[in-house]
């Protein structure tokens, strides 16, 4: 498991349907070694900190392996590195195999797995689609956000290295999916219940399960 790319972006004003929309979504490769701080990375901004970045959103991985389906997804699109925003393109990790709580080193950084992505529209801006929004929700190809436990840095080639698996075993793509289910049998609840539990899910997401479930 290693880091493809370190990516990283500053906030820029953008046109979306007639109107002019500030966004960091807009990031590209960085060569050498990046700074991880406890908020962001060092050359990386968000525009609006009431729903992107803080503690929770330090840094948002998104799996290499993912682009080739999008290109066939979106008939032969070209997709360059951190189209979808991400700060650290992985390689070896996605949804299924990356669970809540997993903390993780990386160059010199101790991070822990805080949370799936929920896109909003600004995906849309950078993708210049109307539909990628739902499409990137549906296909559970949502990347994860990491917190930063130590600080340190970070370059492309970096290894992933686990520390400590967390013991309910609640991957991201367990919580992506009962996001978005109807209805939970009794097992859903069982998992909710272990979610709950982890200290790094954040707590609105917390709040959003406990009410879900009343």
């Amino acid at each position: 498991m290693k880091v493809v790319s370190v990516n990283v972006g500053l906030p820029r004003d953008v046109t979306w349907r007639g109107e002019t929309v500030t966004t960091g979504i807009v990031k590209a490769p960085v060569a050498g070694r990046v700074a991880v701080r406890t908020l962001n990375l060092d050359g990386d901004r968000q525009a609006d900190l009431s729903v992107h970045g803080g503690r929770y959103k330090a840094i948002y991985c998104y799996p290499h392996e993912h682009y080739r389906w999008w290109t066939g997804e979106l008939d032969g699109r070209d997709l360059p590195v951190a189209i979808f925003g991400e700060n650290f393109t992985t390689d070896g990790l996605d949804e299924t195999s990356v669970h809540l709580g997993d903390r993780f080193e990386i160059g010199s950084a101790h991070v822990v797995v805080t949370q799936p992505r929920l896109p909003c529209y600004k995906l849309g801006i950078r993708f210049q689609s109307n539909t990628i929004v739902k499409q990137f929700l549906a296909s559970g190809r949502t990347g994860f956000y990491l917190a930063v436990e130590r600080e340190g840095d970070v370059g492309a080639g970096d290894a992933v290295i686990p520390l400590v698996a967390d013991p309910e075993s609640v991957s991201v793509a367990d919580v992506t999916r009962l996001y978005t289910a109807k209805r939970y049998d009794r097992g859903d609840v069982a998992l909710i219940r272990r979610a709950l539990r982890i200290a790094a899910f954040p707590d609105s997401w917390k709040a959003h399960f406990r009410e879900r479930l009343t």
